[in-house]
């Protein structure tokens, strides 16, 4: 009975997460004819004169995809299994594709936030929480501490995923809420991934039986 409810539970878990993928290309397809009077860019009309905020908007915005897709592979116990080598690959393309790429741009969209200082935070904060989970997940794989890569890597993947649940919850304050743009547009911005971080931590420390470390390696490396 156990093993038939883990079952359900995870096909009903990726079909989530892949509904919310697809939805994110849909999005993203709206900015490929580069215009600029489109959707997130109605609103930042006045920085479209800006190169460097422009550049860095549309390498976030096709390169976060990249991070969803190969962070959602990480978590599939066959793949390491029976791919433990386009596990790795896939794990070295989602850091790269983060730390080299998505945060340096996500720290200038940040620095031009909407939301005044408040904005700004959420968008600072977000970019140095995501870095510094992914660099910990990528030194824990490489002192072969798993267990503490796999936290890492959950809480890295939390952050992610607020490319999504950013869009999601817009979506529902929009609807609930009868307030200002700015007040939302904040409000928005912590509650797309603080949640995240909280399912992320519950799931990390709720009181379950764990499996060893997956590579017998030692596990007081990361901290």
């Amino acid at each position: 009975m156990k093993s038939t409810l883990f079952v359900v539970r995870t096909v009903l878990l990726y079909a989530a997460l892949s509904i919310a993928c697809f939805l994110m290309l849909r999005s993203i397809a709206g900015y490929a004819a580069f215009r600029d009077d489109v959707q997130f860019l109605l609103l930042k009309q006045d920085y479209l004169s800006n190169t460097v905020w422009k550049t860095a908007f549309y390498i976030h915005t096709f390169s976060a995809v990249i991070a969803l897709f190969a962070g959602f592979t990480q978590f599939s116990s066959s793949l390491l299994r029976e791919h433990r080598a386009l596990h790795r690959w896939l794990g070295r393309l989602y850091v790269v594709n983060i730390l080299l790429i998505n945060v340096p741009a996500g720290l200038i969209m940040a620095l031009y936030a909407n939301g005044g200082l408040w904005g700004k935070s959420a968008f600072l904060l977000l970019d140095g929480l995501w870095f510094f989970f992914t660099w910990r997940a990528y030194a824990c794989a490489r002192h072969k501490d798993f267990v503490r890569h796999r936290q890492h890597i959950l809480r890295s993947y939390a952050l992610t995923l607020s490319a999504i649940t950013l869009r999601l919850w817009k979506s529902i304050l929009s609807i609930t809420l009868d307030i200002d743009p700015g007040t939302l547009y904040v409000i928005d911005a912590w509650l797309g991934f603080i949640p995240n971080l909280l399912v992320a931590e519950w799931l990390i420390r709720r009181p379950a039986p764990r499996p060893g470390n997956a590579g017998g390696g030692p596990t007081t490396l990361c901290r």
